[in-house]
């Protein structure tokens, strides 16, 4: 198979890449605090399990994905979020980072991954932001929609959460994101065959990740009001 054409997560090809990097410590910083001490945790969509080694510890870590390349054996399931492999009210606390825009039905996979979670237990999304941005990458990455902090937080109250932090991520490198999307739909059909990220060089990965810590310091005391990804924490009420 061409690697550009691999099934799963990209960062599964490129661990590496810098919005990999970013993404994972911004996670940290926004759901660090919603983490608490779990019994059981679930990490689904786990091809991209590099982003939420925080979320490990000595509780149980179960991950799930539809392709197997990016589970841990022993600790791996395959299956999808549309019908999770597990019993109601398993986990305290459900991952689902970049996942749910994959899904057909968000409503049945937000209903999936509430189901599996316990009274007084945590959600954690993100998903990508903007329908007006949508692109050539939103299609070959297999994404069905893109998100406000509003819809996302809609489609969870509608599976009977309560959101505790809705904020949007990566601000800092809006204006980069935003010139990107305009570079896709100059290139149009051009863009079509080619699902590889875009290439940057040594000096604008430090530029990047510098920027992206300006959204870590932010994050740590306030929620961000634009940006290329949003997050999402809820809980789920007690009986």
């Amino acid at each position: 198979m061409d690697p550009k054409e691999q099934p799963g997560s990209s960062s599964l090809r490129q661990p590496d890449y810098w919005w990999h990097r970013a993404r994972a410590e911004l996670l940290q910083v926004v759901f660090g605090p919603f983490l608490g001490t779990p019994r059981r945790t679930l990490d689904v969509g786990s091809a991209d399990a590099p982003s939420v080694a925080w979320m490990r510890g000595e509780h149980t870590h179960v991950m799930l994905d539809l392709f197997p390349d990016g589970l841990l054996p022993g600790e791996g399931v395959c299956g999808s979020a549309m019908a999770l492999p597990f019993v109601d009210e398993a986990f305290d606390v459900v991952a689902a980072f970049d996942v749910v825009e994959h899904c057909e039905d968000d409503t049945v996979a937000v209903s999936e991954l509430a189901r599996v979670l316990a009274p007084g237990g945590r959600m954690m999304l993100s998903v990508p932001a903007y329908q007006w941005a949508w692109s050539d990458h939103d299609v070959l990455a297999g994404h069905h929609r893109r998100y406000t902090t509003r819809r996302l937080d809609r489609l969870v109250e509608g599976a009977g959460l309560t959101v505790a932090r809705s904020t949007y991520a990566f601000a800092a490198v809006f204006p980069l994101f935003l010139a990107e999307r305009a570079h896709r739909r100059f290139r149009g059909s051009a863009a079509q065959s080619d699902s590889r990220l875009p290439p940057v060089s040594p000096r604008a990965d430090r530029i990047l990740m510098g920027l992206s810590g300006l959204d870590r310091r932010l994050l740590r005391k306030t929620n961000l009001p634009f940006g290329s990804s949003v997050f999402m924490a809820a809980v789920k009420p007690e009986h």
